[in-house]
């Protein structure tokens, strides 16, 4: 598989994004994450997300240098996290990021969740923008409701917003609310979290069963073609590289009307309920390492 072979999809504010990338969520910073992030970008993959709360921004940044690519040919999303929302706190936060990655720029930069000073920490990020220490700015987690609250208090719309995503989780509102301004949606849980239901729904399988496919690769190309940057996450490399392997066939519009039809309007997380502020700070202290 050839890096080459991932197309990009252009972004509201003009960057060119790989469409496809690779997550890190939940690979621990004891070397899996070195490993992991080594051996994606070995089978072709040039975008990896990270963030601060993840815990391993160190050895993904370790991984990159090691494998001999150039800094522009690999494209590094990380996020900020609750704690650092306040205005120099999030200052601080991203030169920290940089320099765990050890990298003079990011090429995306999230706010992980969209509680708390979220104005103060989105004018952090548009002037890390001006000054060229991130070229693209984004949201995560922010529902229709947060969305409508939020995003009409910044100056900068952000280029997009990375939220739970799969065929049993469309996000129909949302995107309706994000296309108006061109925002592109990011699927975390792009497969569901390991869902076996989604993974043995019948009309995945047989769409599988006629491409010689598995039903991990039809998802990801279903949502591929809904316009979704996608990046499923493994530690085995036999999957790193499987998972990747959608860009040799392309659903019909009648498969893809198939697979709008499975979703159920509802995710496993609601950023809309109460106390998921408290749940998270109080789950995440990720000043612990510093």
């Amino acid at each position: 598989m050839n890096e080459t072979s991932i197309p990009n999809f252009k972004l509201n504010d003009g960057q060119e994004i790989p469409s496809f990338g690779f997550g890190t969520f939940q690979i621990p910073a004891d070397g899996s994450t070195y490993q992991a992030v080594k051996k994606a970008l070995a089978a072709g993959y040039r975008h990896i997300d990270t963030a601060v709360a993840y815990f391993n921004e160190q050895e993904v940044g370790q991984a990159i240098r090691d494998s001999g690519l150039a800094r522009d040919e690999v494209w590094v999303t990380s996020k900020l996290w609750l704690q650092d929302y306040a205005y120099q706190d999030a200052q601080k936060a991203i030169d920290n990021s940089l320099r765990k990655l050890g990298l003079d720029y990011l090429d995306l930069y999230l706010l992980h969740q969209p509680y708390g000073k979220v104005t103060e920490a989105w004018q952090a990020l548009e002037e890390a923008k001006t000054v060229g220490k991130i070229r693209s700015i984004g949201v995560s987690n922010m529902t229709p409701k947060i969305w409508q609250q939020v995003i009409p208090s910044f100056d900068t719309v952000p280029a997009v917003n990375q939220v739970e995503f799969n065929p049993y989780f469309q996000q129909h509102e949302l995107r309706k609310l994000m296309a108006a301004d061109g925002v592109t949606l990011e699927a975390w849980a792009p497969l569901g979290q390991g869902n076996t239901a989604l993974l043995k729904e019948p009309a995945i399988l047989r769409i599988a069963e006629k491409y010689g496919k598995d039903a991990g690769q039809v998802i990801l190309r279903f949502e591929h073609q809904e316009g979704i940057i996608v990046f499923p996450k493994s530690v085995h490399e036999s999957r790193i590289k499987s998972n990747q392997e959608i860009f040799d066939f392309e659903l019909t519009s009648d498969e893809m009307d198939q697979l709008r039809l499975l979703d159920t309007g509802k995710g496993r997380h609601n950023p809309d309920a109460p106390g998921i502020e408290e749940q998270l700070l109080g789950a995440f202290d990720v000043h612990a390492q510093d």
